[in-house]
Parts: C-alpha cells; structure tokens; sequence
C-alpha cells in the first residue's frame, strides 16, 4: 500500500509540472528586422566587381594608340626633306609643320594624324604623301600607386593589362611576409572607380581579371591592413587615401591636392558609408575661424567636389559597401541635405 501511495504521488507531481508547462503564457513572435545577427567582424571588407562590371569598365578602353602629351614622332613627308623632321606633341596636342604650322594631332591615330596634314599641305602641293612614326610613347600613361617597388607614372606603347602595369610597377612580388596581394582599386577619371579581386587573378589565374586599362588610369594598391577614405570629383589628385589616426576633412582634401579653380566648394559632400547618410560640408566654413568644425573620417568616407556649375551633388552608387565594387558617382539633385 505504501508503494502504491508512493506511486500514486509521483505521477501528481509529474502531472501538475505538465499541465504547470502548458499553462505558460505563448511568446509574442521575434520581429525578423529586430533581430540582430551575430557576425564575425572583417577589416577593410571589399566588394570587389563582377566579370560583368569588369567587362563593361574595360570596353571603355579603345585598344588603338592614340597621339597625345609628350609623345615624340617622325613626320616624313615624301620627296619632301624640308618639311620633314622629328616632333614632340606638347601639352596642347599640337605640332608644328613648315608651312602649316601648328597641327592639332592630339587623340588622332598616326594614320589619322598623317591624313590630316597630308590634307593641309594640298594647298602647297599635290598629293602629299605623309607618314608618321612614333619613336617614343609617352602620353599612353597609368599611375600607380600604393604598395609597389616603383610608384609613379608608367608609358606603354599600347593601352596595356593589368598584369603588365602590376609587373613593371614591381607589385608582384610580396614585399612583406604578412602581407598579401589581394586588391587594387582603379580609377578612371575624376568619378569612376572599380576594384578588382587580384587573388582570382594570381593565385587562380582567372585572366577574366586581367583587364585592359586605358590611358590615365590610376591605380592604387592598398597594403593588407590598410583601409582607406577617397576624395573624387574637382581635386587635383582624385583616388584613395589611406585613413591614418586622426584623419579629417581637411587633411583628406589636402592629400588630393585641394579643389580645382571651377569647384564648388560650398556643395562639398561627405558621405559616410557605416550611415548611409550624406552631410554637405561647405569649404568656406572650415577656413573661417568659429563656424564650423573639422570633421573627423571614418573607413569608407567618400569626399565628392563637385563642379560649379552643378546646383545640387548626389552618388548614384551600385554597390554601397566599405570598400566599393564598381561606384560610378552623379548628379543627382536633391540627394544631399544641407
């Protein structure tokens, strides 16, 4: 009898603690966009450009040489001795011919180049036949910059692969056994700038990579542990900087040299990727004493001069992500708040 009383308690107390779990009141269901996901924190994440991006960005390049600054060249003009001779393309474009003077050849192919004196010198003579050699190639260049042997501008005598300018910029070997070539960000123009994966180039020799670069290109080779702000639009030296302690506005519009003469500089913007947010920050105001403070940057920072002439700047960015894929920047009125 007394194990049966025993038992019989037992399963009470199991029973009261069943029904106790049932009686629980339901909780409310997690709200997804309150939820936070735990995630292992990346330095300097990069969202680096698709094969389609990387296609699109190198059709641009137009893969004939084209005449330019500083390129040296032989004009002989046949039977001609005396309007023929050496020339080197000044800053303008031009050369000067015997008897038609100064000839814009800038952009032009040599045989373009050739036509069009040939063209000018139909005044003088009949059927002038000209042809033109380049000697030397200098105005074919890209900049390179960052973790290379040789920063600085090199010259190609066709618009070259990126390979060829990390070979001769001597960027291929590692230069530091913790370090890593991983990426480049190359800059096209004043608002233009894509990076691309150089592990899937070297390491996979993936050649889809290995784009065709065009003439003035910039391109910027950040150490592994770097991480970088840019400054793009009207400065002397658009591209990335590398974000030291204590960087601010100032210092980042300094390092590129400082708006050109035609800049806006009262629709400066900053846009501040962590925020996805904009913040216009007029020049004027940092330079007079009281108005305003020098803001400090963050990874990521992008500053935009705008020309003059635009009423409002705005990004128009394809992939918002510290680093940047593929950024083309606009104009886009109203985006900026004062």
């Amino acid at each position: 009898m007394a194990a049966k009383a025993l038992t019989r308690f037992v399963s009470f107390i199991v029973a009261i603690a069943i029904l106790s779990s049932c009686g629980i009141a339901p909780q409310p269901p997690v709200d997804p966009r309150n939820t936070e996901v735990f995630k292992v924190p990346v330095k300097d994440k990069v969202t680096f450009a698709d094969i389609d991006e990387l296609t699109k960005f190198e059709n641009e390049t137009d893969i004939i040489y084209r005449l330019g600054e500083g390129d040296k060249i032989n004009v002989t003009v046949w039977n001609r001795p005396e309007l023929s001779g050496r020339h080197i393309v000044g800053p303008d474009g031009h050369v000067s011919i015997p008897l038609i003077g100064s000839q814009n050849i800038a952009t032009m192919t040599r045989e373009e180049a050739a036509k069009n004196i040939s063209h000018n010198l139909d005044r003088y003579y009949k059927k002038p036949i000209v042809d033109i050699d380049v000697e030397e190639y200098k105005s074919n260049r890209v900049t390179v910059l960052g973790r290379v042997l040789t920063p600085g501008t090199l010259a190609f005598d066709r618009p070259p692969m990126l390979l060829d300018v990390l070979a001769r910029s001597g960027s291929l070997p590692v230069l530091d056994k913790q370090a890593t070539l991983t990426r480049c960000a190359i800059f096209r123009g004043r608002d233009k700038v894509i990076w691309v994966d150089l592990k899937r180039l070297i390491n996979n020799g993936d050649l889809a990579y290995n784009i065709r670069l065009k003439a003035n290109d910039l391109v910027y080779i950040p150490d592994s542990s770097d991480t970088t702000v840019y400054v793009m639009g009207y400065v002397t030296r658009p591209g990335a900087y590398r974000l030291t302690p204590g960087m601010t506005y100032l210092d980042a519009l300094a390092q590129a040299g400082g708006p050109l003469m035609g800049a806006n500089t009262d629709k400066i913007g900053l846009y501040r990727q962590s925020k996805d947010a904009v913040q216009r920050i007029p020049f004027d105001n940092l330079m007079t004493e009281g108005k305003s403070v020098n803001v400090g940057l963050e990874e990521g920072d992008i500053i935009y001069v705008p020309m003059s002439t635009i009423a409002e700047v705005g990004y128009f960015v394809q992939q918002l992500m510290p680093g940047l894929g593929f950024l083309t920047f606009g104009y886009v009125a109203g985006f900026i708040k004062p």
